[in-house]
């Protein structure tokens, strides 16, 4: 589905859809994604020598990758009821997660990450300042299983 072209993408069109059916809904408006870093994790290796002396190579510690997703407050309590659910063991079933790169048509998708079995694991909120007017802005941080690119 990556449309290649001879310039690169802007990185300000995108849609972040969690297959509800809520991608185009103004709850579904994120104004960043912040992608982890996608780490090949290494196994555990076995000690080559046949010696018993030899101790095994421990695996590396295991590699927890979130993605983070930033919108503005507006009244809505979707990401806190799933948070919230989660918290409390009462989560429905991990569902997918789609981040499409628009085109410039705003319509088009280009370029997608797909991202398998998420699941919440931290909410967060900007902090509220009086002499500072600004947007509240709602952080989501999600684990997921697995991530294909299209």
């Amino acid at each position: 589905m990556a449309i290649l072209r001879d310039r690169p993408y802007s990185n300000c069109n995108f849609l972040v859809d969690f297959d509800d059916g809520k991608a185009w809904h103004t709850t579904g408006g994120f104004s960043e994604v912040i992608f982890p870093p996608f780490v090949i994790a290494a196994g555990a290796r076995r000690a080559t020598s046949r010696s018993k002396k030899t101790p095994p190579v421990l695996p590396p510690a295991p590699y927890n990758p979130h993605l983070i997703l930033r919108r503005g407050v507006i009244g809505s309590l979707d990401l806190y009821t799933w948070w919230n659910k989660a918290r409390q063991g009462k989560a429905p079933a991990r569902r997918a997660a789609r981040i499409h790169l628009l085109g410039d048509d705003h319509r088009t998708t280009v370029m997608s990450w797909h991202f398998s079995n998420v699941r919440p694991v931290l909410l967060a909120y900007s902090p509220l300042q009086a002499n500072e007017p600004g947007v509240l802005i709602e952080t989501l941080e999600i684990a997921f299983d697995r991530m294909e690119m299209q």
